[in-house]
């Protein structure tokens, strides 16, 4: 628990390799190849904070710089709620042991009927470019890696509450700079722990004929989080009510893009 920690400290990322026993990993991964063809599928072109574009800024700006994103997205609400990926989403010890990683005396299940669980799906040739998350930590698991490519890569802190950093932002996503970036390699049934909301990340095209499919579990320091509708609409092609409810009343913890 202690590495795990001081690992999301200095870098806001931790892997607990080998966290799933092989046979938990062989039942998720026919789970997830089973709910793939479920997931939303749409090839955009987008920029990290999934914002519009703005000509008054130079052509430089992170804001103006769009990479093309067709990874697909299966929402919780696609899930069985006595499959085995969304039971130990919904199990008490493991939410547990994910708030003592954390050092958090308690987290909450993501109040997102859609967001709160899903499958992120990469079919060959598929891509996830450079983005942030819009809540502060994410905790996944790989259920089934691509033959080849799929590479998780990320810039630590690259961003923070106070500063975009837009001039080494700008750097990375052009590929003039690739000494903050960090490459994972990771393997089915690794447990990661990532605070994607101040690191830059990514994971490269995927190669060969087997999807990339990966588990996401969303949790939240405060109890009722829901995520944007128009963040919520780009990923799912759909909304709910619960989304646009919050929105009405929505107040932001930070004043980053996004």
């Amino acid at each position: 628990m202690a590495r795990v920690r001081a690992e999301l400290a200095e870098v806001g990322c931790s892997v607990l390799s080998g966290f799933l026993r092989p046979e938990a990993v062989a039942e998720l991964a026919r789970e997830g190849e089973a709910l793939a063809p479920h997931a939303h599928h749409r090839t955009i072109h987008t920029n990290p904070y999934s914002s519009p574009d703005d000509e008054r800024l130079p052509p430089e700006h992170p804001v103006r710089i769009f990479m093309e994103r067709n990874n697909a997205f299966v929402a919780a609400d696609r899930i069985p709620t006595d499959s085995h990926l969304m039971r130990l989403y919904q199990a008490d010890a493991f939410r547990r042991f994910v708030a003592d990683c954390l050092g958090e005396g308690e987290i909450y299940e993501y109040a997102d009927p859609l967001a709160k669980l899903v499958l992120n799906v990469l079919r060959p040739g598929a891509q996830h470019p450079w983005h942030y998350d819009t809540n502060e930590f994410i905790v996944s698991t790989l259920l089934q890696p691509a033959e080849a490519g799929g590479a998780f890569q990320y810039c630590p802190g690259i961003r923070s509450p106070e500063s975009e950093n837009d001039d080494q932002v700008s750097a990375v996503l052009r590929g003039l700079d690739e000494e903050p970036i960090r490459r994972l390699d990771l393997k089915s049934g690794d447990l990661q722990l990532f605070y994607g909301r101040y690191s830059l990340h990514r994971v490269t095209r995927v190669e060969g004929e087997r999807h990339r499919i990966t588990g996401i579990f969303a949790y939240a320091k405060r109890p009722g989080a829901i995520g944007r509708v128009e963040r919520t609409q780009r990923l799912f092609g759909r909304v709910t009510e619960a989304h646009r409810e919050a929105e009405a009343s929505r107040v932001r913890a930070d004043q980053l893009r996004d």
